[in-house]
């Protein structure tokens, strides 16, 4: 080779040469196309090098590559879906920006079955200009791995780990050089675990880059990763949503003339419930018509499947995550003000002191009349309609009304446990930063919808039951009765009594909590009284509701958002012979799974709930600290005190080791950390004033300051059983005053280190060791012998196995 070629001559060969499918080109490769011989293999090898310098090409071993281009075959996964229902596909690797590939619904379907999101195929990419690509399949390989969403750090030498965020996901991820997709070190990043070679760290490529970990757009994101949330819906799924439509009239009765009326919050973008109400001879008739999601979504399906494995919606703070796909939940299924939409509808008789008479379920089409918020019933019913609610006030609002205050006479007669805590909401402002908290308020127009939904799932439970049929339950157990003995004990040393030998019922707790907020205690004995609850769940085998005191109760009045309400609806379709989307006979056996595994997706969807609240609220505290703040102590622990902010509903925690000058120690029956010297305690519910020392918003943590004394209390006797109270060696007792510790209440926390002591001086001549402590038996004694141990001052090797004493 007389001369070298020129750097675009060497780039256009590795294009051509990737472009007909063969890959990178390997430096041989190069070498034969040029015919590089002998020392000219060094200048080119040189000249590469270079190149690669300049940015023009990228070297990975012995392969070289054009920064940025994609070859013209790849292996690409299917990851969602554009605007126009178009697939979006990404290539296993790419350098830079992600490339814009796109796979249209004709080119999904010439492989059978079509490809939808989440799967992995060979294809050939055609440019279509403007960094754009349409592919076109040539083979499918499967499903795409399953990603880990993590944290990546990069090593010194490229590459790095993936520290999973999820506990689940087990041990970091190795990222070799070339796998790293751009991304930073810090960054929030989706990894796609590779084939393992059987040993070591297990391989992945970094397949997304999602932004900074410490982002609060991403907190939502952290949380639902680590409760194993689904974000993304399988393709079929989504096709099996958009191609639903509305039934017609053969199986639902036409009430659109009925002024049926949503009431929701005013940020609801889902419909699930609407009401009507209207004055009879006798009582009331209340309708509750509830979104026939059962018509839509069939058993067997992609939709169920998916809705199952989902179990419910997730709604955090800044995002929703629904059950079911948006052109359902947002759309077919959602009942919108003026569209019409089929549903399951319970129709009810109430006699004039509310008790119900008889009721029963119908399929209708209906179509709301108005969408009003809580706020707007709620001003329509004191006498201030708006102009949406003005046309509605004699023939709707009005009934409701009605027909809500003889429902709430019956609801006084069962006496559900009135246990009431402050709800609170973070709004978010344009920047997706915490803008405001606010504390929710609770109307009339919110206790209606909720005294009509109860009395349509009590109606759907006995339907069911009266038809043999197997249903899955919403159940509430009474209080363990160790939980109960505690409350016993805490609530007498208030000068409360709590029945005992006898079976408890809620209308026992009420009564305690009306004697509490007489006496301004509420917070204290609500939060107590909260502690004995057991937590609600589904099962198929019904042991009543406790909290609301009914002997049966089912979820029907939300199929949206949980699956629980779908297969009721499901068993009334099948039992009332209302048309398709029935229960199947096989599907009945599985709903005991079916109830422990929503069961499990209903804690996992409060766990995420709290989480990112925690997050939120954390950093909205953050420009905070060294503030103070009035609290209410909501757990006790020997480690501390955990404390919820009036203002915000913030969680934090106060450490015992920082309550002042004396030990405080954890007494369970009293639910309060207790001085040991003094008698003083702080105890749960209890009111107090904290000081904001730390704010940790990744982790959604808070450390406070006690700044309120400890309430008077009883010394506690301090001597052992049958002894006398402790003494010093002269005899006098033992008491730890202020002036035994420098450190004063109204000091503020140090976070200045500790001196240390300086190192002794080493002796002469003796090396100094390190600090052994060695457990060493008395040396028995014996007649002018020494043993080696005492002679020499080192361990002595034992000879033989050590005797059994």
């Amino acid at each position: 080779m007389a001369e070298l070629p020129s750097p675009q001559q060497i780039v256009d060969y590795v294009r051509t040469f990737t472009d007909r499918g063969e890959g990178p080109p390997a430096r041989r490769d190069i070498a034969k196309a040029f015919k590089a011989k002998g020392p000219d293999r060094a200048a080119l090898r040189r000249l590469l090098g270079e190149m690669e310098e300049e940015g023009l090409i990228t070297l990975e071993g012995r392969k070289a590559k054009v920064k940025g281009q994609l070859p013209k075959v790849t292996v690409m996964d299917l990851t969602g879906t554009d605007a126009e229902g178009d697939l979006l596909a990404l290539p296993l690797k790419w350098e830079g920006e992600p490339p814009q590939v796109v796979l249209t619904e004709k080119g999904a379907s010439t492989i059978t079955p079509p490809l939808g999101v989440g799967d992995r195929f060979l294809g050939r990419l055609h440019p279509r200009g403007q960094g754009r690509f349409e592919a076109e399949p040539i083979k499918r390989l499967g499903q795409r791995a399953e990603r880990v969403l993590g944290v990546f750090e990069r090593a010194r030498r490229g590459g790095g780990t993936v520290d999973p965020v999820s506990r689940k996901a087990g041990k970091p991820l190795l990222i070799e050089r070339g796998d790293e997709n751009g991304a930073e070190d810090g960054a929030l990043v989706w990894a796609e675990p590779m084939n393992g070679r059987g040993y070591g760290p297990r391989r992945a490529r970094i397949a997304e880059v999602v932004g900074a970990f410490g982002e609060s757009a991403n907190w939502s994101l952290i949380a639902l990763a680590n409760q194993d949330i689904p974000t993304q819906f399988p393709q079929e799924a989504i096709r099996e949503a958009e191609t639903r439509s509305l039934p017609d009239l053969d199986h639902h009765e036409d009430i659109r003339e009925t002024p049926l009326v949503t009431i929701d919050p005013a940020d609801a973008k889902d419909h699930d419930d609407a009401v009507f109400a209207e004055k009879t001879k006798s009582g009331w008739r209340v309708l509750v018509a509830i979104a026939d999601v059962s018509w839509f979504v069939r058993p067997g399906s992609a939709l169920d499947e998916e809705a199952q494995r989902r179990g419910n919606s997730v709604y955090l703070v800044d995002r929703v995550v629904p059950m079911l796909p948006e052109a359902l939940s947002n759309g077919l299924c959602s009942l919108h003000e003026g569209e019409d939409r089929p549903a399951l509808i319970c129709e009810m008789h109430f006699s004039k002191t509310g008790q119900k008479t008889k009721h029963r379920f119908f399929r209708g089409m209906m179509r709301s009349a108005a969408s009003l918020s809580y706020e707007e019933a709620q001003a329509a019913a004191d006498g201030s309609p708006n102009e949406r609610a003005k046309p509605l006030l004699k023939r709707v609002i009005e009934p409701l009304f009605g027909a809500y205050e003889a429902v709430m006479k019956a609801r006084a007669d069962r006496s559900p446990l009135e246990l009431e805590l402050p709800e609170r909401k973070i709004v978010l402002g344009e920047d997706r930063a915490v803008a405001d908290v606010v504390l929710k308020q609770r109307f009339d127009a919110h206790k209606l919808i909720e005294a009509f939904m109860v009395a349509a799932n009590v109606c759907a439970a006995e339907t069911l039951e009266e038809h043999r049929s197997t249903l899955i339950y919403r159940v509430h157990d009474a209080p363990d009765p160790e939980r109960l003995d505690g409350l016993r004990q805490y609530l007498s040393t208030m000068d409360y009594s709590l029945p005992k030998g006898q079976v408890l019922k809620p209308e026992g707790f009420n009564r305690v909590l009306s004697m509490a907020s007489e006496r301004d205690e509420m917070d204290m004995v609500s939060m107590a009284v909260l502690r004995t609850q057991s937590q609600a769940a589904y099962d198929t085998a019904n042991i009543g509701h406790f909290g609301l005191n009914l002997a049966r109760y089912a979820h029907f009045t939300s199929p949206i958002r949980r699956y629980a309400d779908l297969t009721v609806h499901r068993g009334l379709v099948s039992v009332l012979k209302l048309g398709p989307g029935g229960e199947r006979s096989e599907v009945a056996k599985e709903l005991q799974k079916i109830a422990e595994a929503i069961s499990d997706t209903e804690r996992r969807a409060v766990s995420a709930e709290r989480e990112t609240q925690d997050r939120f609220l954390a950093a909205f505290l953050q420009d905070k600290v060294g503030g103070e703040f009035e609290a209410r102590v909501n757990g006790v622990t020997g480690a501390g005190l955990f404390v919820t902010l009036d203002e915000t509903g913030a969680d934090g925690f106060v450490p015992a080791r920082t309550l002042g000058w004396e030990y405080f120690e954890h007494d369970e029956a009293r639910n309060a950390l207790i001085g040991r010297e003094s008698g003083g305690r702080y105890r749960l519910g209890q009111r107090v004033r904290v000081r904001l020392l730390e704010v940790t918003p990744l982790q959604g943590g808070l450390r406070f300051e006690m700044l309120t004394e400890p309430e008077a209390g009883e010394k506690p006797d301090r001597r052992k059983k049958g002894g006398k109270p402790k003494t010093t060696r002269k005899g006098r007792p033992v008491v730890r005053t202020k002036s035994d510790n420098p450190r004063r209440r109204d000091e503020p926390v140090s976070e200045a280190p500790r001196k240390k002591k300086p190192p002794r001086p080493k002796a002469a001549g003796k090396p100094q060791q390190e600090e052994e402590i060695t457990l060493r038996r008395r040396p028995r004694k014996s007649a002018g012998k020494t043993s080696p141990r005492q002679s020499a001052g080192k361990k002595a090797p034992r000879k033989g196995p050590a005797k059994k004493r």
